[in-house]
């Protein structure tokens, strides 16, 4: 089967009748298209986690699919939100490692990583970028970042997704 936007709306609108096997289906199906998904965008030892993390993240999100609406961008908005958040777990712990590395030799890899990030982060408007280094990297709520930055919670939130949306389309065009 070929993973197109009207196979996969057809075994979503079936999966969410409780058809398992379709479910199955469309799992199956929906992994091939993420593992396209990811390759451009990660290490290949990074990929089949961040499928699993995906795919468990449609599983929650199943009934919120509205078989009116087209499946893939649907889809597509899950990946690149895990994908975005598996990027920002991986700049924490590059932040530990360089405090743990400070006398290693692997540290320049790390802080080349480190100065790549904060140009794409230099791109965005200061209350997108200070968003997402609040909340994205820095793991603070919505209300925390709020209250540190003076934007309304609800701003935070526009800004952490437009400021999102940007560095994915940064990203991908400077692939």
């Amino acid at each position: 089967m070929i993973a197109d936007e009207a196979s996969l709306a057809r075994l979503m609108k079936q999966a969410q009748g409780g058809d398992a096997s379709t479910y199955a289906a469309l799992l199956k199906e929906c992994a091939k298209w993420l593992r396209r998904y990811y390759y451009r965008r990660l290490p290949p030892q990074q990929i089949d986690d961040l499928v699993q993390d995906t795919l468990l993240s449609l599983h929650s999100k199943l009934a919120s699919y509205d078989p009116a609406r087209p499946f893939l961008p649907w889809l597509a908005a899950i990946a690149r939100y895990r994908w975005v958040d598996h990027l920002s777990r991986a700049y924490r712990a590059q932040d530990l490692k360089i405090a743990e590395q400070v006398d290693d030799g692997s540290i320049e890899d790390d802080v080349m990583a480190r100065v790549s990030l904060d140009r794409l982060l230099a791109e965005l408007p200061v209350a997108q970028s200070r968003a997402i280094i609040l909340v994205k990297i820095d793991g603070r709520s919505v209300t925390e970042a709020a209250r540190i930055s003076g934007q309304s919670e609800s701003l935070v939130k526009v800004n952490i997704h437009r400021g999102l949306k940007k560095l994915t389309a940064l990203i991908e065009k400077a692939q």
